[in-house]
């Protein structure tokens, strides 16, 4: 019989693998959300990309990103440290004793399905015109180099959670989220807009061809959401990780009425659309402080944040940036939010919380907006990262992977 002590280091260790297969799935629900709210004629290559993305994210993240985000003490500094290439235990050490809830490589392999979460939020937002090859240089040193540096800041010890009050991010708005929001951000504004989005009589919308396709993808995110927050608690703690299931659940739920209500009052439709990305946004801006956070305070947040995306979107093609699936809006938008309302409600709602999570905010921008530009410009101005016009017009799928999704449907593409 075992003892009550391993009994429990089992049950936890168990959660933590159903947690990383529940946020495994959301790449899935990334790659039908893109997908679906795209034109049928880049389907493959929004597939394409979701698809190798993962892929990236578990071997740039095996061989210099774990050791990155988490050096350990020896190798730790403030901005960065650095304990090695690849996956090794310390000497003496097995993975069973790394930790008092998990294994070392349950620990990489759930921090690893994050990884690649950064690239799949700048694939949407540059989705339709980006060349695949430069797509991939980009998003394999985003991912390797840019997101665990950052993650280090606060996950791995470093400046963010030594400030007087320690900046707060449960389980990623910013470290996640808004890492992914700044690049995505760059990389639509350094592509240009899709042929024929603006045009001298205003902007035209560009639909998608697939709403099933992205409502599919928005509950897949939702139904993965349980893991990428119930795992964060790192442990199979009942009551925590009851109530993050809740206050992640009551955040989407009322982000969905907050983009309704606001983008029936601007647009005058049910738009289903906004109303999928408000879902989404709730959950991003939950996830900073979805373990502190009241009933009120989950649906205040949820709701804000899905009224937040309809006026990001708005903004955004205001200022000509075009963004077909609405990432930088959820991504970028609302976990600026998210991150901020740690400070604002919750547990450790206070002014000294509110400054930390601005200091947060504020360097996460600067490094991730500056290595980004730095990535995508050097790239733009070497090899390029825009197809041709020919190419953008015919579609990616049939230029960049000599297939169709549907080839035997015609389409208005």
């Amino acid at each position: 019989m075992q003892e009550p002590v391993q009994d429990l280091f089992t049950v936890n260790n168990l959660w933590m693998m159903i947690a990383t297969i529940l946020v495994f799935i959301m790449h899935l629900g990334f790659a039908t959300l893109e997908a679906g709210l795209t034109r049928s004629k880049n389907t493959v290559n929004i597939l394409f990309k979701n698809t190798i993305i993962p892929a990236i994210g578990l071997l740039t993240y095996a061989l210099v990103g774990f050791n990155l985000m988490y050096p350990g003490a020896d190798f730790a500094g403030s901005f960065f440290g650095f304990g090695g290439l690849g996956l090794s235990l310390p000497e003496g050490w097995d993975s069973s004793n790394y930790n008092a809830g998990y294994t070392y490589f349950t620990d990489f392999i759930f921090q690893a399905m994050f990884a690649a979460t950064a690239a799949t939020i700048v694939s949407g937002a540059v989705a339709e015109r980006i060349k695949l090859g430069p797509f991939i240089t980009f998003s394999i040193l985003y991912v390797a180099f840019i997101y665990p540096i950052v993650g280090m800041w606060k996950w791995g010890g470093g400046f963010l959670n030594t400030l007087e009050t320690p900046f707060y991010d449960f389980a990623g708005s910013t470290i996640v989220h808004s890492v992914g929001g700044w690049g995505a951000l760059v990389g639509a504004y350094l592509l240009g807009p899709r042929i024929g989005k603006y045009t001298a009589q205003g902007m035209k919308a560009i639909p998608g061809h697939s709403i099933p396709m992205a409502t599919m993808g928005v509950f897949l995110l939702w139904f993965g959401w349980f893991g990428f927050n119930g795992g964060s608690v790192l442990s199979a703690s009942p009551g925590l990780v009851s109530k993050v299931f809740v206050t992640t659940s009551l955040a989407a739920a009322a982000g969905a009425f907050g983009a309704l209500i606001v983008s029936y009052i601007k647009f005058k439709t049910y738009d289903i659309t906004m109303v999928l990305n408000g879902i989404l946004a709730g959950l991003v801006g939950i996830t900073a402080g979805a373990d502190q956070m009241g009933i009120l305070d989950s649906i205040i947040i949820g709701f804000i944040g899905g009224g937040l995306v309809v006026f990001g979107v708005v903004l955004f093609d205001k200022i000509k940036i075009d963004d077909p699936v609405g990432a930088i809006s959820v991504h970028l938008v609302g976990g600026i939010w998210g991150t901020l309302a740690v400070g604002l409600f919750g547990d450790l709602a206070g002014m000294s919380q509110v400054i930390s999570q601005l200091i947060g905010i504020g360097a996460t921008a600067v490094f991730c907006f500056g290595t980004a530009w730095l990535i995508f410009f050097t790239i733009k101005k070497t090899i390029g990262i825009r197809v041709d016009e020919k190419e953008e017009v015919e579609g990616l799928d049939i230029n960049e992977h000599s297939m169709r999704a549907y080839p035997d449907f015609m389409t208005k593409d």
